[in-house]
């Protein structure tokens, strides 16, 4: 087993097998109120239901559980399209945005600790390791051929745009 085999069962083990309880509140986040709110945020805008269902790539009932319980809390409200009677518009409430806003900051703050204990040389070898990574991720499809040295490129060269 080469270090490449090493490496992937060390990070199996560290990413996925002891997840920590920030780790856990962000996956949970990922997949109801806390995604709906990021969405809804992100868009600065409306959402149909069905595009809630498609970004959270749940069924439309999930997502219908998930945003009376929402509107019972206060934090999104449904309206109906005045041009479409069918159509159902999602917008966040202020009390969402607040939510939205205070979930950020707590966990920018989190984060930001940790950065702290680890320094600043470790911190920017971090991003940069993630940044490198992560567009290694956008182009790798398990089961496909790997990229080409032109598709590697071009992948760098949009992230360097990005950043």
């Amino acid at each position: 087993m080469g270090f490449e085999e090493d490496a992937v069962d060390e990070l199996w083990r560290t990413a996925w097998c002891h997840r920590s309880e920030m780790q856990r509140e962000l996956t949970r986040g990922a997949q109801g109120e806390l995604f709906v709110i990021r969405q809804l945020a992100h868009r600065g805008t409306t959402m149909t239901p069905s595009q809630l269902a498609d970004a959270l790539r749940a069924t439309s009932g999930r997502v219908s559980t998930l945003l009376s319980a929402m509107e019972k809390k206060g934090l999104v409200a449904r309206e109906i399209d005045p041009d479409d009677r069918r159509v159902v518009h999602v917008k966040l409430t202020d009390a969402g945005r607040e939510r939205g806003r205070k979930d950020m900051e707590d966990a920018r703050n989190a984060v930001c600790w940790i950065f702290s204990q680890m320094g600043e040389r470790r911190t920017r070898e971090f991003v940069d390791l993630t940044r490198e990574f992560t567009t290694y991720l956008s182009i790798c499809r398990p089961g496909q051929p790997r990229p080409t040295p032109e598709e590697v490129r071009k992948a760098f060269e949009e992230s360097a745009d990005e950043g």
